[in-house]
Formats: structure tokens, C-alpha cells, sequence
């Protein structure tokens, strides 16, 4: 496998440097030429001119390309605005095809589902690389839809894009295809002695409060805790609801975890309503957080990443790095990608959007570097090229950002956690441990409503509870309370029943039963009684209780429910206690 690397400067040097690689064709050999085209400018002249001079100089070579937020050439940040990239495999068996075609959410199935076809008809391929034009267009569909291609083929890409963030157009185009946006260009790469690995690296971490996805719809965020999803910009951030929104937020995406992947979401704007529009779906109920960038964590990843890929032994590596990492890392944006320049021939560009299949899932990625590594051969045992970050000693240094960060975390873990049992008590009762009345009452509410006619209450009461007090004192008093409320409490696990028990109040409690086990209350509330008179307690020695039970019925409210259990209470206490009674 050869790479060269060359700017476009005009048309009289582009011919120079492809007859360069027709040159070195002609005295070596080799079975396939592709070119790469990254441009940083929306020219279609310029990208037609040397589309139609590579076609015309080396008909048989493949080429695709995209325009781009800037251009990775030798690892580094190109000062170029187009640049191209050729290879040339070697190995007689290596094939490259291109497929291109418009793309919209309408017709994205039939599109993936022509590059599922396509892959599972050609057993050679190895890889698909996709350049796609996303503004303006959900990708989930694309997405599912990639994911079933075959299992043992790596699917990653990256989004066109341009130099100016706020511009809305993007170009794609190939050998299959003419220069345009809306559109989607797959590279299908393959051979028995072609090999192909990927990598995700973001190293961008999690900042803050958790939040929950309250209401969302498609690609649109509407809020985070039941408030506008904005507010958590520009509470915790400061970043005003305007045009400079995309700007100003986009080093700051959204983090969740999603099975074995952590997905980074940059927002592409806001809405006046507080909304904030996404390039992919996120469910309603999932859990994220603010993310931040910290050089040193990142530079720590990539340099783990970076030794994993050497070992790979790669030949030429392929970048798809996001836009808001090159606006993170400003003038040094090449910090994290240079690297690879050590280990192989590296290029890339800055994109809308990373896309990378792991676990048998196609993922839409932002703020986030995916790698795609390529080897003609085997691994040859005993070399490899070293992966090196020189002037970065990054092995004993923590940032300042990284200590406070760091501190950020820790307060919020505790702060959270204190939340989580300010919570619990408010809820249970100090004494027991059990629910208070306010949480039973609730509960009872809540099953009326959700199961209707599958909940029964019981209702208990402690036989002449205030003996015990009286002739053994408060505490012993209390130990027969806390031992009734564990008793339950492991019978109902016991029984398997599904039900919410609370005291409420004094030595009376209340135990709210719900779906197939309210049909259960009666034999319930009797293995209560029973086991409660087996109980020995130290100084009040063997106790019981009286039971009223009662089923909901269609013309129930909460309130009638637990009037008839207080009834039904009312007459096993009347008639000699120690009994259970259904009404």
C-alpha cells in the first residue's frame, strides 16, 4: 500500500502530481488507485476540475470526497483548502467501488437497504466508509438502517461540512456521482489481504447534574426535568438563546451512556421555546449530563488509543474528527491527531458528525475522533511503528481544570446522594422504616388510578397497643412497632406480593396491594396475623392485631376506599379484635 499526499493548487500542478502517480503505477505494481478530495471551500468548479482531471488521467481510479470544516493531511492541520489524498494497494485481490445517491429521511430505507444488499452480495468487502451531508436531516434512520450490515464489516464515516460552522450547505461527490448536497457517497473497500480495524476516542468528560430527557420528539430536545432544555445552557453556562448559540455551546455537548458507547450530542441551535435542535433522535427517560473538554485527559486517551492502533500495524489511518474538537483545541488543533503520523500515513477531516458501528450498532457520534485503520498483509511479528507524542509528557501532569473538574464531580456525587435520602425520608417513616402516611396516601392514589379494581387495602391496628406503652414503657413499645413493620414487610417478599406498606399513625398501619395479588388481600392480611402472634418480644411478651380489608370497586375513589378498610377495622376491633375482616 503507497500513499501521497498533495494541496490543489491549480490545474497545471494537479496534472503534475497525478502523472506522479501514474509514474509510480506504471513501475510497481498494483491492483487499485483511489483518491481522496477534502475542501474546505464550497467550489464546485475547482471540485470539478480536478475530479474530471483525475478521470481523464487515470480512468480506472476511484475517487469521492466532501467539503469540510479543514482538512487533516500528514496528520496535521492542513493550510490548504483542498487537499487529496491517493493510495495504491498493492495486493492483486484489493477492490474499491463507490456508490453514490441522494439521501433524505423518505428515502434513506431504500438507500441503506441497496448497501446492505450490496455488501451481502460481494463477500470481499471489508469496510464501508460513508460521506453524508447531515444539516437539516435526522440520521436515526440511516443509522438503523447501516446497522444491519454484515456483522463482520466495519461501517464508519463522518459528515460534510464547511469553514464557515453557521453555513447550511454541504458537498459530497465520487466517480458515481456528480458535486452536490443531499447526498451520500459509500466507499466499499475489500480483499482477502485487506484488514480493516476502528477505534472511537473522545475524552471529553461529564459535568454537573444529572438530567432526565423529559419531552423530546425526532431530533428536537424540548426539555430536560420538565424545563426548556436550554436553561441548562445558559444557567449553568451563561450562552444566550442567539444566532451564536452553535458557536458558543458547541464545546459543551450532551453525554449518555448508550450500551457500551458513550454518545456525545452537540446541539445545532435553539429554538425560541427553548428547545434545542439535535442531528439525531434522544429518547424521552434517558439520563444525561454536560460534558467539557480537558487537554490533558484527552491527550492521556488519545495516547492509549494511539499504542492500542499501533499494534494494529496499520498502513494508513483515516480521521473523522468533529468540528468542535478543532474549535476546542483552536490554533493547535493537530495536537491530537499528529500522533498518528508516527504509527502511519494519516488524513482525515473535520466534520458535522462521526459515525462509527460498535456492538453491531451504527452510531451517529459528535465531539468525537473516529479512527479507521487500514493494512494490506498480515501483522508482521516482531515490528511496528512506535506511537509517539512528542513535546506531550502528559505521564505525570493534572491540569488545573482536570483538579477542578474533578472536585465539580465529587460535590455533585455527594450532593446527589444527599438529595437521594433527603428524598427517602421524606417519604418514610422514622420510626419503622417503612412509608409515612403521606407516601401511603399517596400510593393508595396512585393504584386507584393506574390498576382501578386490582387493589385492595388492609388496614391494621395493634391490640391494645396502649398497655403495652403503659406497663412496659415507650421503648418497648416502639420495638413492637418496628417488629409488626419488618414482619410484614419480609412476608409480602416472601409471598411475592407486590405491595406498598406504610404506618399510618400511632400503632395502626396500612398496607396498599395492587394488580393480580389484590385478589390475595384476605390470605394476606392473615398470615400477617397469624405470624405477628407467634412473635415473642422481650417484655411484652406475645401480641396481636386486628385486620379490615376491602377490594375497590367500580364506583370507589381512594377516599371510599380507605373509609370501608377503616370500617372493616372498626368491626374485627368491636367484635373481640385479634380477627381479620372483609367488607
Amino acid at each position: 500500500m503507497k500513499q501521497i499526499q498533495f494541496d490543489y493548487r491549480n490545474k497545471d500542478m494537479l496534472m503534475q502530481d497525478i502523472r506522479r502517480v501514474k509514474q509510480w503505477c506504471q513501475q510497481n505494481i498494483s491492483s487499485a488507485v483511489t483518491f481522496e478530495i477534502y475542501s474546505e471551500v464550497l467550489d464546485k468548479i475547482a471540485i470539478d476540475t480536478i475530479c474530471t482531471t483525475i478521470s481523464q488521467e487515470i480512468p480506472e481510479a476511484v475517487y469521492s470526497g466532501c467539503t469540510t470544516n479543514g482538512n487533516i493531511m500528514l496528520g496535521e492541520l492542513s493550510r490548504s483548502n483542498v487537499c487529496i489524498v491517493c493510495t495504491i494497494f498493492e495486493f492483486p485481490d484489493t477492490r474499491v467501488e463507490v456508490i453514490q445517491r441522494p439521501i433524505s429521511e423518505a428515502s434513506a430505507d431504500a438507500v441503506c437497504s441497496e448497501v446492505v444488499d450490496f455488501v451481502d452480495k460481494n463477500p470481499w468487502v471489508k469496510a464501508v466508509e460513508m460521506l453524508i451531508t447531515i444539516r437539516g436531516m435526522s440520521m436515526t434512520d440511516i443509522t438503523t438502517h447501516l446497522s444491519k450490515v454484515r456483522s463482520d464489516v466495519e461501517v464508519f464515516g463522518g459528515g460534510a461540512f464547511a469553514m464557515d460552522l453557521d453555513e447550511q450547505q454541504a458537498y459530497v461527490f465520487s466517480n458515481d456521482g456528480e458535486c452536490t448536497t443531499g447526498a451520500v457517497v459509500f466507499r466499499f473497500i475489500g480483499g482477502d489481504n485487506i484488514f480493516v480495524k476502528t477505534w472511537q476516542i473522545t475524552g471529553w468528560k461529564t459535568l454537573g447534574l444529572e438530567h432526565t430527557v423529559t419531552r423530546s420528539h425526532g431530533k428536537t430536545l424540548y426539555e430536560l426535568d420538565g424545563q426548556p432544555a436550554f436553561d441548562v445552557y445558559y444557567k449553568y453556562l451563561n450562552i444566550e438563546n442567539d444566532k451564536n448559540f452553535f458557536k458558543n455551546s458547541l464545546e459543551f455537548p450532551i453525554i449518555y451512556q448508550k450500551g457500551g458507547s458513550k454518545i456525545l450530542r452537540a446541539p445545532t441551535g435553539s429554538g425560541n421555546d427553548g428547545s434545542l435542535a439535535m442531528t439525531a433522535n434522544i429518547e424521552e427517560g434517558i439520563k444525561v449530563r454536560m460534558a467539557y473538554g480537558d487537554p490533558e485527559t484527552i491527550l492521556r486517551i488519545v495516547q492509549e488509543g494511539g499504542y492500542e492502533i499501533a499494534q494494529f500495524q496499520p498502513q494508513m489511518i483515516h480521521i473523522y474528527s468533529c468540528a468542535a474538537r478543532r474549535f476546542f483545541w483552536g490554533d493547535m488543533a493537530d495536537t491530537e491527531t499528529k500522533p498518528f503520523q508516527s504509527v502511519a500515513q494519516t488524513s482525515g477531516f473535520y466534520t458535522s458528525g462521526e459515525f462509527l458501528r460498535k456492538n453491531g450498532e451504527l452510531i451517529q457520534h459528535n465531539v468525537t475522533l473516529v479512527i479507521g485503520a487500514f493494512r494490506e498483509g498480515n501483522v508482521i511479528v516482531g515490528e511496528s511503528n512506535e506511537f509517539e507524542m512528542k513535546g506531550f509528557d502528559i505521564s505525570k501532569q493534572v491540569s488545573l481544570i482536570s483538579r477542578l473538574a474533578n472536585f465539580i464531580d465529587i460535590s455533585t456525587a455527594e450532593l446527589e446522594e444527599a438529595n437521594r435520602k433527603l428524598e427517602a425520608m421524606a417519604v418514610t417513616d422514622g420510626l419503622t422504616g417503612i412509608y409515612n402516611r403521606m407516601k401511603i396516601q399517596q400510593d393508595i392514589i396512585d393504584s386507584v388510578l393506574e390498576y382501578k379494581t386490582d387493589t385492595s387495602l388492609i388496614m391494621i391496628d395493634i391490640d391494645d397497643f396502649k398497655k403495652v406503652n403503659d406497663t412496659y414503657g415507650h421503648d418497648e413499645g416502639d420495638d413492637v412497632l418496628r417488629g409488626l413493620a419488618k414482619l410484614m414487610t419480609d412476608t409480602a417478599a416472601e409471598l411475592g406480593v407486590t405491595a406498598s406498606i406504610g404506618r399510618w399513625g400511632g400503632e395502626e398501619f396500612m398496607v396498599c396491594i395492587t394488580g393480580e395479588d389484590a385478589g390475595r388481600a384476605e390470605q394476606i392480611a392473615e398470615a400477617f396475623r397469624q405470624r405477628f402472634a407467634q412473635l415473642e418480644f422481650d417484655k411484652a411478651g406475645r401480641q396481636t392485631i386486628t385486620a379490615g380489608v376491602t377490594k375497590l370497586t367500580a364506583e370507589d375513589d381512594a377516599e371510599t376506599l380507605c373509609i370501608r378498610a377503616d370500617k372493616a377495622l372498626y368491626i374485627g376491633k368491636h367484635d373481640g379484635k385479634n380477627r381479620v375482616v372483609v367488607l
